[in-house]
């Protein structure tokens, strides 16, 4: 009988530890993050653990979690467990997927390729952001055959989206998550007392510079800041660092970064779209369409009743509203307002297995984890996220077996008691 992936992975960690050898990548959440932010610089530290305003979102995610608590049965035979899960004609080995993430590089210079590889090798999707720091092509060809989504912010070029999504169905990307909660970008103290933007600096635009659409528009596109930002700054600055990245971008010359920037401005924010701009999204493209962001129920039905293929509950791990409602306490009444039409996936706070486990008894059909991976890329690249994978598939193993469950199927809100015990 085969280990199953909690006990192969003690098996790992335990055996490394009788050889006199800790592992790099550390188990334990907080101390994962603590370290991972002290090997980023400070800028890198701040976009990534950062939240909106006073990070009451981010605190309000997890503290979420802690209300709901995990009802274990006993004797239930669950020595042989099945973590898979059915999503759009694929069969995952867990119902994990790798959340968007931008800017990658920043915290380890692999960036999103690396991350991919980590993916692919453990069976679970890939979801690339728009604001990568390699082309999509370039994460797409590291990932082989496995599965990768696409997630796509909505410009203010319909032109440049429908090149965005052509160009992801052409590279083998399997879905497009739409990303509705970032038309405009949240007040983010911690960047803002940096002075500090990574697209300003050209960091996670590699799609956009690799793309023929981008790169024939107009240069008066950079005159509409849709940023807020006023002036651009420091011209010297611009071009003292961009640093062209992937396909060709690397014969930019200075004046051109710093022309592509200023277009980037222009374009990047559309805090007009509305759901009467989603039915062209589908007539772009043939691939299913999820909207990420989705909070509201009301908002759930609307973008079913528009034919979107699933919703992604989430309220973007705390970055854009403060004080906004945690992502887990909206997920059940979206999933009623869903009613099984479409998958209803979730991110926003997730931890340990755990948290997936809580999440799923909740009605998401898998959960899409962020920066727990991103702390692994910053520790050591390509291994540290998969060690990072490992671990929290392992914890979802053991936590299932122990809670007296054998899959995912068994898995329901009579699992969990609300509140606790006194």
């Amino acid at each position: 009988m085969s280990l199953s992936p909690g006990r192969r992975r003690q098996a790992v960690l335990y055996l490394a530890g009788m050889a006199g050898r800790r592992p790099p990548v550390p188990v334990d959440a907080d101390e994962l993050e603590r370290r991972a932010l002290a090997v980023m610089t400070r800028r890198a530290a701040a976009y990534v653990a950062g939240g909106a305003g006073l990070e009451r979102t981010v605190a309000a995610n997890r503290a979420a979690f802690d209300r709901w608590r995990i009802m274990p049965r006993m004797l239930r035979d669950v020595a042989q467990r099945d973590l898979s899960v059915s999503l759009f004609g694929r069969t995952l080995p867990a119902p994990l997927l790798l959340a968007p993430i931008g800017v990658l590089e920043m915290a380890h210079a692999a960036a999103d390729p690396a991350a991919a590889r980590a993916a692919a090798a453990a069976g679970v999707p890939f979801v690339a952001s728009s604001q990568a720091s390699r082309p999509l092509e370039e994460i797409a060809a590291a990932m082989g055959d496995a599965p990768r989504w696409f997630q796509l912010y909505w410009s203010t070029s319909d032109e440049l989206v429908a090149s965005f999504v052509g160009r992801a169905e052409a590279a083998g990307y399997e879905a497009i998550v739409v990303t509705l909660d970032t038309t405009l970008l949240g007040w983010r103290p911690r960047d803002l007392d940096l002075g500090y933007l990574p697209f300003l600096r050209a960091r996670g635009m590699a799609n956009y510079f690799t793309d023929p659409v981008f790169r024939s528009l107009p240069s008066e596109a950079g005159e509409r800041p849709a940023l807020g930002l006023g002036a651009i700054g420091s011209i010297v600055e611009l071009v003292r660092s961009w640093r062209g990245r992937g396909g060709r971008v690397e014969d930019l010359r200075s004046g051109e970064a710093l022309a592509a920037v200023r277009r980037f401005i222009g374009v990047y924010s559309r805090p007009d779209l509305t759901w009467d701009d989603l039915p062209r999204l589908r007539q772009w493209t043939r691939l299913p369409i999820l909207v990420k962001g989705i909070l509201h129920p009301a908002d759930a039905r609307r973008a079913v009743e528009l034919g979107m293929d699933g919703v992604v509950v989430s309220n973007h791990g705390g970055r854009q509203v403060d004080g906004a409602v945690a992502a887990l306490d909206a997920l059940p009444a979206v999933v009623a307002a869903v009613d099984g039409r479409v998958p209803v996936l979730f991110d926003s706070g997730i931890r340990t297995g755990a948290d997936i486990l809580k999440a799923l008894c909740l009605g998401a059909r898998a959960v899409l984890l962020g920066r727990p991976y991103v702390y692994g890329l910053a520790l050591a690249g390509e291994a540290g996220v998969r060690a990072v994978i490992d671990n929290l598939i392992a914890d979802l193993d053991l936590t299932l077996g122990l809670a007296g469950r054998r899959s995912l199927a068994d898995l329901g809100r009579e699992v969990l008691v609300e509140g606790g015990f006194d």
